[in-house]
């Protein structure tokens, strides 16, 4: 470990001195080496520990890969689930009433192209849930988020912050007590989402996240709406130092993210029209 540490020391004096010595745009490329190398010496960090009344949950979907997650008060008994999916709805409703806990909120980070949102048939399954989403999203919901709107259940709160780029309605919702947030598609694990759709920019994707979520303090653990390798979780100081895309120059990151050649999302014109009235568009069609 001291070889290691020595190892980092020595490499940002080197980058210090390239730095005094350098051009304008060098010294720009310098600096940004010079906050990598100090993003990876803080990469292990001690994560907050939950407070004894909140209860987290992370579920999985097979097929799209989503993640969804039930957060609540154990005392209160209020609870909310982050990105629901419609083929897991009877799930999550199932384990709510198992575990006595009623669904106060269906919250989405954003207008999915994927899958389609699990908000309005858990409505119907439990009756005084309510749907989220931000207003900027252009979907339905009972309650149109704004920045800045806290969530409440129980005695628990998720602050929702503005995180456009994959699309213009993406929100963080963050939960600063137990040091938690939960990304959408703005942030994945050592990832990000696609930026060539439903309004994405790559400029505001970046922005967001340097801007918002690399803000958050370096321990801060943070949920993705989606993994494709098996992994649930990340925290800031891991992505600051090793996201392929994100640790990277706002000009190399564009570059990266507009030469990804990717295909057309195979959900996105049954997903959207039906993510567009809280799902429910599918759920009538079944009917």
């Amino acid at each position: 470990m001291r070889f290691i540490i020595t190892s980092h020391m020595n490499l940002l004096h080197i980058v210090r001195r390239q730095f005094l010595a350098g051009t304008t745009l060098s010294k720009y490329r310098i600096m940004a080496n010079f906050n990598h190398i100090q993003a990876v010496n803080d990469v292990l960090t001690q994560p907050v520990q939950f407070s004894p009344d909140f209860l987290f949950r992370q579920l999985f979907d097979l097929v799209s890969s989503t993640y969804t997650y039930l957060l609540a008060d154990i005392v209160k008994k209020e609870a909310v689930l982050i990105d629901p999916v419609l083929e897991h709805a009877e799930r999550d409703a199932k384990m709510l009433n198992e575990l006595g806990l009623g669904l106060k909120y269906g919250l989405n980070t954003h207008m999915h192209a994927d899958h389609i949102t699990g908000t309005g048939k858990l409505k119907s399954l439990i009756p005084n849930c309510r749907s989220m989403i931000s207003r900027s999203s252009g979907a339905a919901a009972d309650i149109l988020l704004e920045p800045g709107d806290n969530i409440e259940f129980g005695r628990h709160q998720l602050e929702v912050l503005a995180t456009p780029g994959h699309t213009e309605g993406c929100v963080t919702f963050v939960c600063h007590e137990q040091g938690i947030a939960f990304t959408g598609d703005t942030l994945l694990i050592r990832g990000c989402g696609r930026t060539d759709f439903q309004g994405g920019s790559s400029t505001k994707l970046y922005n967001s996240v340097h801007s918002v979520i690399f803000n958050f303090p370096l321990n801060y653990r943070l949920y993705p709406a989606h993994d494709y390798t098996g992994r649930t979780v990340t925290t800031v100081a891991e992505e600051k130092a090793y996201n392929p895309r994100l640790s990277k120059s706002l000009e190399e990151f564009s570059q990266i993210m507009n030469n990804l050649n990717l295909a057309y999302p195979k959900m996105i014109d049954k997903a959207v029209p039906a993510n567009k009235v809280c799902g429910l568009f599918e759920l009538e069609k079944n009917k």
